[in-house]
């Protein structure tokens, strides 16, 4: 027997787009109403934020967050910077106020003006959880952080890539706002804006100006993703137009991606703009080059506020197996170069970045595995302590 779909299902689903189009249509107004970033020269005091997530995110970041402390130490003395730690960003706390972030850490986070954050565990089907929106996700649309930065370097291959990822738009802007039609369609959308589009653009050619990079790669699949994914291209162009004194390149997410591996190919590619999926995706290969997901951090920039973590996420696993003291900080540690720079501290910045190469690529006195053979996150840490004390 065929159940056809009722004309009350159609209704039903053409409601619930009509409600995401005002709901974007919205979103899309707000956003281009913010025009200036926040210059951290002019604040009387910069509020760093710290917030461990759950799973190993409050190990790692408890690391992280003490290297911080003691690099920052006179401008704290000086009343110049400010840490304020924020707790409550566990699944438990997200579940019991069933939201994706709950109002009260929402507000201390807005309290700041750049967090450091742990990995926070996103629900999935099957796994028992309600369908609870990415606290990521979430923090990045609440906060307008619209560029995801992920640098990624390996100068024996030469590799030297950095990525902006658009954030807070494409598949991942109502992930969890998908219909099902009836029992046998279901349906998810995709947003693309003509501001989100030219500012994660303009964030990138700029960025490849003020860092003599001479070629900018836009990556899409626009070729069968026509609306959307060539919206974002033919934009990403305008704005490159702008800047002759770069060559702009495209090319398709499936291609680019193999290209990575490919050791002549690779080492033309120097910045590269993408939509959030195929952000997130081909960051992830990247990383592996320099030694995996647990050695990349990640910078999320706004015009008001700006996030900085890992890539990976909160290994639940590790902390049921009891394995949570032999969590991976450089991530964490990657993601404070990037916090330190970001907020003006560029000498700090080059000396943190400089003990993290010592400490994991060159002397290598101490090694992460993840669990018993090696050595613990904590050990890590004042491995890396004593290495910046040593080059400052």
């Amino acid at each position: 027997m065929v159940i056809k779909m009722t004309e009350v299902q159609i209704k039903n689903a053409l409601d619930k787009f009509e409600a995401l189009i005002r709901e974007q249509s919205a979103r899309n107004e707000k956003i281009k109403s913010v025009k200036e970033f926040t210059d951290y020269k002019a604040l009387d005091k910069i509020i760093i934020g710290v917030c461990g997530g759950d799973g190993i995110g409050p190990v790692i970041t408890r690391e992280s967050a003490a290297v911080l402390e003691y690099m920052l130490a006179d401008e704290v003395k000086a009343g110049k910077v400010e840490f304020k730690f924020i707790d409550g960003l566990t699944i438990e706390n997200r579940v019991a106020a069933m939201k994706p972030i709950p109002d009260d850490v929402l507000d201390e986070l807005k309290s700041c003006h750049v967090i450091l954050k742990g990995p926070t565990t996103t629900p999935q089907a099957g796994d028992g959880l309600p369908n609870i929106e990415s606290a990521n996700v979430a923090m990045r649309k609440a906060l307008d952080l619209f560029a995801n930065v992920r640098p990624v370097k390996v100068p024996a291959q030469g590799i030297d890539w950095t990525f902006f990822r658009e954030n807070t738009e494409g598949a991942y802007a109502v992930g969890s706002k998908g219909v099902n039609v009836d029992d046998e369609l279901a349906m998810d959308f995709v947003v693309t804006t003509t501001e989100g589009c030219q500012r994660i653009a303009r964030l990138a050619y700029e960025y490849a100006r003020n860092n003599n990079k001479e070629r900018v790669s836009i990556v899409t699949k626009a070729n069968i993703i026509k609306t959307t994914d060539g919206k974002f291209l033919n934009l990403c162009k305008e704005i490159g137009a702008e800047y002759p004194e770069i060559t702009t390149d495209e090319w398709y997410i499936d291609i680019a991606t193999a290209k990575l591996v490919d050791e002549k190919r690779r080492k033309d590619f120097k910045v590269f703009i993408l939509p959030n999926l195929y952000g997130d995706i081909i960051t992830d290969e990247a990383a592996e080059f320099q030694g995996g997901v647990g050695t990349a951090g990640s910078a999320n920039i706004g015009k008001r506020y700006a996030m900085f973590e890992a890539i990976h996420g909160s290994a639940p696993r590790m902390i049921k197996e009891g394995r949570g003291k032999y969590a991976d900080p450089c991530s964490m540690l990657r993601a404070s170069v990037l916090l330190l720079s970001h907020i003006g501290m560029q000498k700090q910045a080059d000396t943190l970045e400089r003990a993290l190469d010592i400490c994991m690529l060159e002397e290598c006195k101490l090694k992460i595995t993840g669990r018993e053979d090696g050595c613990t996150c904590e050990e890590f840490g004042k491995y890396v302590m004593e290495t910046v004390k040593k080059l400052r």
